[in-house]
């Protein structure tokens, strides 16, 4: 794992000028931040979040400083919402170049967790998974779309430079399991999923995608406060811990979508505490570990998927499975073979 100083985090800033970047959740913490930070540096933003006035806060702020950006309310589990953020950025804008998909939120409801000494249990409630898993995928869907909307063809391959870049938010629950919130963590473990999984479709589009994940985000000086994510019994639990700074988690997401590195894509980005710097990890890194111990099992386990016995046993099973197409084949074959014997004298 390459390690990446601050310094370099917003090295090509250059690329980003005249960009448009979508940021779900950018009305407040990280994603307040990292709209910021685009801007500064010549991107034009489009700020989305389910808090109306949260949102224009940020683009208040952005315009303070001479930025461009313009707001709008999304709820990223509303279809509409998303399609509307979209349309309103090539509306406004011309085009889509980035997609941060920030927008999450904690544990809620911790009836997974529940008390099951009780009669009957209480459906969990979903609210965790649908912002930080559904929200996630139908944005990243409806990216695929946007950000070759006005492209020219001649970008749309492997090949392609130009800036096209998808980043998600994952979290340390991306790695490891967080045992007071299972649904925050499966949706974060998710997020990595994603991410890997269309990294090879995005690459082939002239598209790139990454994936950052930070320890526990801190506010406040020093970063010694928890951002407003993190439940009150764990802002407890860490407290003396140097949590990683936003404007940290923010340049990461920075140098993610604009760096022109093509190893950048697929990758994901390690940020831990206050006190390590920022690691990333390419895709060819993933194997090492507990990846490389269940690919070789695998790989160990399927020695029969090639060879003449994986043939007897694949003509087998599809026997078994079509018999009876089988069987109505072989009869029409004799009917047509008889007929045409029949018809040609040599019965």
């Amino acid at each position: 794992m390459a390690v990446i100083p601050d310094e370099a985090l917003t090295e090509y800033y250059e690329r980003v000028r005249g960009k448009t970047v979508i940021i779900t959740g950018a009305g407040a913490s990280i994603g307040r931040a990292t709209a910021i930070l685009f801007a500064s540096y010549g991107a034009k933003v489009v700020v989305a979040d389910r808090n109306a006035s949260s949102a224009e806060d940020t683009v208040s702020e952005i315009r303070s400083n001479e930025g461009e950006a313009t707001s709008c309310r999304c709820d990223v589990t509303v279809w509409e919402d998303l399609v509307a953020m979209y349309d309103l950025a090539v509306q406004e804008f011309g085009s889509v170049d980035i997609v941060v998909a920030n927008a999450g939120v904690g544990e809620i409801g911790g009836r997974m967790l529940d008390d099951f000494s009780k009669e009957r249990p209480t459906k969990p409630l979903t609210t965790t998974i649908d912002v930080n898993l559904t929200g996630v995928l139908n944005t990243v869907y409806l990216a695929q779309h946007y950000l070759q909307l006005n492209r020219r063809q001649e970008d749309r391959t492997s090949r392609s430079s130009s800036l096209k870049a998808v980043v998600l938010v994952g979290s340390i629950a991306s790695w490891t399991a967080l045992t007071q919130a299972p649904m925050y963590t499966a949706s974060k473990h998710a997020v990595l999923g994603i991410m890997r999984s269309l990294d090879a479709s995005f690459a082939s589009r002239g598209l790139r995608i990454a994936s950052i994940h930070p320890f526990f985000a801190g506010m406040y000086r020093l970063s010694v406060w928890p951002t407003s994510i993190v439940p009150g019994i764990v802002r407890l639990q860490l407290a003396g811990i140097p949590l990683a700074p936003v404007p940290r988690i923010a340049g990461v997401i920075f140098y993610a979508a604009s760096h022109p590195d093509p190893t950048c894509s697929g990758a994901a980005f390690w940020i831990p505490d206050g006190g390590a710097p920022t690691f990333i990890i390419p895709r060819k890194e993933f194997k090492p570990g507990v990846y490389e111990y269940i690919d070789s099992k695998s790989n160990a386990a399927s020695k029969g998927l090639t060879g003449p016995r994986y043939y007897v046993r694949r003509i087998r099973t599809l026997t078994h499975l079509l018999w009876k197409e089988l069987a109505v084949l072989c009869i029409l074959a004799m009917f047509v073979g008889c007929s045409v014997s029949i018809l040609t004298g040599h019965w």
